[in-house]
């Protein structure tokens, strides 16, 4: 049986048709046909992004059976309204357009989280800590467009997914450089989350505030600006990347301690292979770890930087569909 799957954030619509994981744990490159990405800016919603890559499969529209489409957003109604693009769908029109018997709609990080038993050793690289306990939960975050986050926690028939919207949890600042940030942000935003630091605009915001804070000057509006500037030696640029890495791994360890996530924390979202060496890896586990009395329960746990782009998709196709 064929399967659309999609995986949509606020900036690229991830389309690709599979026809189910072959035998064996790990996604090979057989499970996914035809995967490409269209520019969510180019097209007016979900329905028409995805009715132009199934119009352009070679050899014409594949006859498709089910789809399921990971979204960065809410998914726990009828209407579904994205955070971080202008496009709204209802499932009932949605599953009309596509003319699939089965549509599953789950969050982006839900579709991260279902992949993370299907990959390989070398989709992921280390950051620092002990060794993965089996039977134990798994925690999944990462900067994009936004900050999305799940689970995973031992089930009898294997890992439940466990989505959330954790990445929109209140930003609690750690030293006095971040109780500075967080006072001028307080000016813009009535509700200052993770992820309006923890985001590809999260990034240039906190560098124009740390430049306000210490009196430098920074113009760029793209994350690319920064990671650009620091190519090129600029201090402030360095300085607000490492204060990103150590805010993501402050993050990532709240998350940990609310899953308990023994089996491992796992970092995905494009946006963090995309800073390349500009990713703190120190910074990020030094802040991972900074959790007072809880700091030698989170030392031993393992985090993993996802390098597989795919992710998303392969989350969704490998997705267990209720009967």
């Amino acid at each position: 049986m064929s399967r659309l799957v999609a995986d949509i954030g606020g900036t690229n619509a991830r389309f690709a048709i599979s026809h189910g994981l072959p035998p064996g744990k790990v996604a090979g490159p057989e499970l996914l046909v035809d995967p490409r990405h269209l520019p969510v800016r180019d097209y007016p919603g979900l329905a028409e992004a995805a009715l132009a890559y199934l119009a352009g499969h070679p050899g014409g529209p594949p006859a498709v059976h089910e789809a399921v489409i990971a979204v960065a957003t809410p998914v726990d109604a009828e209407v579904i309204r994205f955070t971080n693009s202008p496009w709204t769908f209802t499932r009932s029109a949605l599953q009309s357009a596509l003319g699939v018997a089965r549509l599953e709609v789950i969050n982006d990080f839900a579709a991260q989280a279902a992949a993370i038993p299907h990959l390989g050793s070398d989709d992921s690289e280390p950051i620092g800590g002990g060794t993965a306990l089996a039977g134990w939960p798994i925690a999944v975050i990462g900067p994009g467009t936004g900050l999305g986050a799940a689970g995973l926690v031992p089930g009898p028939e294997g890992p439940i997914v466990v989505a959330s919207e954790a990445g929109h949890v209140s930003f609690a600042p750690h030293d006095a450089l971040e109780i500075e940030l967080l006072r001028r942000l307080f000016e813009r935003f009535p509700h200052v989350s993770n992820e309006r630091l923890i985001s590809g605009p999260g990034l240039v915001t906190l560098t124009r505030a740390i430049a306000a804070i210490s009196g430098r000057e920074f113009a760029g509006d793209r994350p690319e600006v920064v990671t650009r500037a620091a190519a090129d030696g600029s201090d402030l640029a360095i300085d607000a990347l490492r204060v990103f890495s150590g805010l993501l791994g402050g993050a990532a360890g709240d998350l940990a301690l609310s899953f308990g996530a023994k089996g491992g924390v796992y970092i995905c979202g494009g946006l963090c292979g995309k800073l390349g060496r500009f990713f703190d890896h120190v910074s990020f586990r030094a802040r991972f770890e900074a959790k007072g009395r809880l700091g030698g329960f989170l030392s031993t746990i393992p985090c993993r930087l996802v390098t597989n782009p795919q992710t998303g998709l392969i989350g969704a196709a490998v997705y267990r569909l209720g009967e």
